[in-house]
């Protein structure tokens, strides 16, 4: 791996190297920049590190206490990020649906919430790009939003025992299903400059860290590419400051590694931390915040779940977690056939799920203990999943702020205020019916919820006006020209589908963006 030194002036500084960072990182050391990524956790071996067992899977959270707050506290660690080289990749469940074109404007057509500074057509060519760079496996055809362009790489993963389970509840109930599509490979599959990978091997531990490479977590897709392009990786360095020059753009990065300082002087910065941290490190020094909307906006995805016991041997733990999906809630009617009294939709996945957490939901979810508990718990391989992914609106009420307790650095932490609005406890009561619903027809008995938001989103708006928006439709810092974000905290919406394919597809627009308006010269962006 190429290295530069902390003397030495670099084009450019990336702050995380997950769903935002890594992708941009590869695509600005293929144009030739000299660029280095600042990583605050460890660059894992996968075949090494990545055990199938869920105690082990703990480090690859990030784990650093952040405080709760508001009547629906969100919990963290394995809920919302990362930590190593591949940030939440890692331990993400590799579910890669696209966001639909009107996803794009909730505020036009529903009159709440936040339409984006960009259209759907302007991020289709970058999934289309990533689908085909990562090897998603997904089916020929896919019923929902606009045709396809191009199909999927490879064919979709076998159905676990909850999809197939699904599948029969919704055709019982008129409800269209269909195999989902995942970024873990259905067959063998090489990438230029990166490699061979293997097949998925349906070990069912994903959220664990996949050991053999197939998930396409960012350590075995964009991070090789970026250091085959030159790129340096610099792992277990946390970032603590930012320093503005006398011309008001940042011309050092501050971070901590094995207990010292050090200092890399850049001309441009890509902040792609993700919500919390991204927003954390921003208001720690006072930056990019004329709007006063840096922490504000925070979204977090509804999240129900609901499971059921069945007399069919399901053995959960096996096969990729979300195989089968349904759009058909994108928009939904009530359950007369007439309008919703929400607006926006969601979708609804199969999920698998490891035993640890299975149990510790259950326990909190059903409130069982003692022997109550151990009976239930003896149902486990014959439970089944079902879950929504809604969108959230953005409520002044939900927000980050730095508190007056102070982390293992010394630094204050994170508190996170997050109340369910009306528009999110209307969606998931539709979707609570719906949902049992189909477990019935399914076949399913014991039938009980287990309520939660999943993604933590926003905190960092983009936007095309600078006193209600921290970035532009460019990720650019309104503020400071040289600073740029790109994670999920600039989403103006939550976007009623999982997050990481569209925070990679706009990390490579932003890319191209940058190198675009810089005419490929770094200096000339300054």
């Amino acid at each position: 791996m190429k290295t530069y030194s902390t003397t030495e002036t670099v084009d450019a500084v990336i702050i995380g190297t997950g769903a935002g960072g890594a992708p941009l990182l590869a695509r600005l050391a293929k144009a030739g920049l000299s660029v280095v990524a600042l990583e605050a956790g460890t660059h894992w071996n996968p075949a090494r590190d990545f055990a199938t067992d869920e105690k082990s899977q703990e480090k690859l959270f990030w784990n650093d206490e952040r405080l709760s707050a508001g009547n629906d506290p969100l919990p963290f660690g394995s809920n919302n990020s990362g930590t190593g080289v591949g940030g939440s990749t890692l331990h993400y469940t590799a579910y890669t649906p696209r966001a639909q074109p009107d996803d794009f404007q909730l505020h036009t057509d529903f009159g709440v919430g936040v339409d984006w500074p960009m259209g759907f057509d302007q991020i289709e060519p970058y999934y289309e790009e990533v689908e085909q760079f990562l090897g998603v496996s997904g089916p020929a055809v896919y019923p929902w939003g606009p045709a396809r362009k191009r199909s999927y790489t490879l064919g979709p993963l076998p159905i676990n025992g909850a999809g197939q389970l699904m599948e029969r509840g919704c055709k019982e109930l008129g409800i269209k299903t269909s195999a989902a599509a995942n970024a873990a490979l259905s067959a063998g599959y090489y990438q230029e400059g990166v490699g061979h990978r293997p097949a998925c091997a349906n070990r069912g531990f994903c959220q664990a860290g996949c050991n053999i490479g197939a998930k396409a977590s960012m350590d075995v897709t964009y991070i090789p590419l970026a250091v085959h392009y030159g790129a340096e990786i610099r792992p277990e360095c946390f970032v603590t400051q930012l320093v503005k020059s006398a011309s008001g753009k940042i011309s050092e990065v501050v971070y901590i590694h094995n207990g010292q300082e050090i200092r890399q002087r850049c001309r441009n910065v890509f902040l792609c931390a993700g919500t919390i941290e991204t927003a954390r490190l921003l208001l720690l020094n006072g930056l990019a915040n004329s709007s006063g909307q840096v922490g504000r906006n925070v979204m977090a995805h509804p999240g129900l779940q609901i499971w059921g016991e069945f007399d069919e041997d399901v053995r959960p733990y096996k096969g990729i977690p979300g195989a089968l999906i349904s759009e058909d809630t994108h928009r939904p009617k009530d359950h007369n056939g007439g309008l919703v009294d929400f607006a926006g939709g969601y979708l609804l996945q199969s999920i698998g799920v490891m035993p640890v957490t299975y149990m510790t939901q259950m326990a909190r979810g059903r409130g069982l203990w003692g022997q109550a508990l151990k009976r239930a718990a003896l149902a486990y391989n014959h439970v089944a999943g079902i879950n929504i992914l809604g969108d959230c609106l953005p409520y002044d009420h939900n927000y980050l702020e730095l508190s007056d307790e102070k982390d293992i650095r010394g630094l204050p932490k994170p508190r996170i205020y997050f109340t369910n609005g009306e528009n999110e406890k209307r969606m998931t009561a539709h979707a609570d019916k719906l949902m049992r619903d189909i477990w019935t027809a399914a076949g399913a008995k014991n039938i009980w919820a287990f309520s939660r938001n999943a993604h933590v989103i926003g905190t960092c708006r983009m936007g095309n006006n600078p006193e209600t928006a921290v970035v532009n439709a460019n990720g650019q810092s309104f503020d400071i020209p040289n600073l740029y974000i790109s994670d999920n905290s600039t989403f103006p919406s939550a976007l009623s589908v999982n997050p990481a394919l569209t925070i990679m597809a706009v990390a490579l627009r932003t890319a191209d963006r940058f190198l675009r308006n810089a005419g490929g010269n770094p200096l000339s962006a300054l």
